[in-house]
């Protein structure tokens, strides 16, 4: 277990404040580092506030130039966090939680295994 590569699960999430709807996952994106974490979070703001109502973009803001170094120290504490902008009766939460990347079996032989040869392919007209 110790050979498995750590890093952190970043997610974007929107909530319509007014409306009782379940949370839309909007992005997610896997990154080995805190500070890769922390840049993803920080680069959809930046992209975003420009967008933003006065009062969101100054959420975005503050989150920017104040909060972030408690997001960054939490995440190289591995501990999961969160940063939320409330826009126009919508909540976008960006989410980091640490996480361990399983690999994914690798086919080493060129040849298929027999049950790909299973499913065949429907013919057209």
């Amino acid at each position: 277990m110790n050979d498995l590569p750590r890093g952190y699960w970043c997610e974007c999430w929107t909530q319509h404040l007014d409306k009782d709807q379940q949370p839309a996952l909007h992005a997610s994106f896997d990154a080995y580092s805190a500070m890769q974490a922390d840049r993803w979070i920080a680069v959809a703001l930046r992209t975003l506030s420009p967008a933003l109502d006065a009062a969101a973009s100054e959420q975005a803001w503050q989150w920017l130039y104040e909060d972030r170094i408690e997001t960054r120290r939490a995440l190289l504490r591995a501990e999961p966090c969160s940063v939320s902008v409330d826009q126009a009766g919508t909540r976008i939460t960006w989410t980091v939680r640490p996480v361990i990347f399983l690999p994914l079996a690798h086919r080493r032989n060129v040849e298929l295994p027999a049950c790909a040869y299973d499913f065949k392919p429907h013919t057209t007209d």
